[in-house]
């Protein structure tokens, strides 16, 4: 199959791109590199997905064209977005990068006629505060990225129920691995600790709790769906472990694979921030026989690993 994958130079869709040419699929990759963290990170993702035969293009869905890239492709999964909830983040880009650059990809979309299925990667940051219901559930967000990805995920499903187009929501939780954006939790714990230098944690946040989901289980998943897309068109899905731990937790099995206690600089709480997230997965084992098999000690093991190969060695 072809198929497209946007915010293929971000951590979870260069993980998507990578595994779907080991399946044999012909792959492009768009990407915009926008600074919202270190493009350099995201070079470095890109470079090795071209090694491996992706076909990358540096565009931006919110302005450039970008019909012919979308001709004769089977499965668009679209993970672009402005992620994260951020307090200095303006609402304009969150606007632009979930809204209308869904639009205009969705505008597209309708115009091929081989496309068999449209898979939009959400978030569990829909649900509000705590996420841990049915896909039914009553949608809160409590944050500007929440509220954009739950607009996003149904400006998509309102061109199904309208005209057809075969869309697949995913909502994703606590995705965490190798290429882990900068600004989250494992990322910034591991360089705090190497570096040996404090690390911001907004107050309260220890206490969290959270269905911390390695990529590979995420990856797993969005492949079961892409080969079962005749069951799946049409429906929302969680997507993510239904193990929860607290982010204290996460935080003593980083530094004892570190061998080192971490420091912190304790900030004021963050407005929007998830309390209790904890994926309820029965959608996805009914359907799919979907099974998350990583657990968080081993997947940090490995993502500490990436973090001193790819990033610490070359400061």
């Amino acid at each position: 199959m072809k198929i497209v994958v946007t915010g293929a130079a971000g951590a979870i869709g260069s993980h998507l791109a990578e595994r779907f040419v080991e399946l044999g699929h012909t792959v492009v990759g768009i990407d915009a590199l926008k600074p919202y963290y270190d493009p350099n990170i995201k070079k470095i993702n890109a470079t090795d997905l071209e090694k491996i035969g992706v076909e990358m293009h540096y565009i931006d869905l919110t302005t450039d064209e970008f019909d012919s890239l979308l001709k004769d492709v089977d499965i668009i999964f679209h993970c672009a977005a402005q992620p994260g909830i951020s307090a200095t983040t303006p609402f304009q880009t969150y606007l632009d990068d979930n809204i209308i650059a869904t639009h205009r990809l969705l505008e597209v979309a309708k115009k091929v006629p081989t496309l068999k299925a449209f898979i939009h990667a959400s978030t569990s940051s829909v649900y509000g505060a705590r996420a841990t219901e049915e896909e039914t559930a009553e949608p809160k967000p409590t944050s500007n990225y929440g509220v954009t990805k739950l607009a996003s995920e149904q400006l998509a499903m309102s061109y199904y129920r309208e005209s057809g187009l075969p869309v697949i929501v995913l909502r994703f939780f606590s995705v965490y691995g190798p290429r882990e954006r900068p600004e989250k939790l494992y990322h910034k714990l591991i360089k705090s600790i190497l570096e040996d230098k404090p690390m911001p944690l907004h107050e309260g946040s220890e206490h969290h709790v959270r269905s911390y989901t390695f990529i590979s289980d995420i990856v797993d998943g969005c492949v079961l769906v892409t080969e079962n897309v005749d069951k799946a068109v049409g429906e929302i899905f969680n997507l993510g472990t239904d193990k929860t731990m607290t982010t204290k937790d996460g935080i003593e099995i980083i530094e004892s694979l570190l061998g080192r206690k971490a420091k912190f600089n304790v900030m004021p709480r963050r407005p929007g921030d998830q309390i209790e997230t904890g994926a309820n997965i029965s959608k996805m084992r009914k359907f799919f026989g979907y099974n998350p098999k990583v657990p968080l000690q081993e997947g940090l093991k490995k993502q500490v690993e990436w973090y001193k190969e790819k990033i610490h060695k070359h400061k």
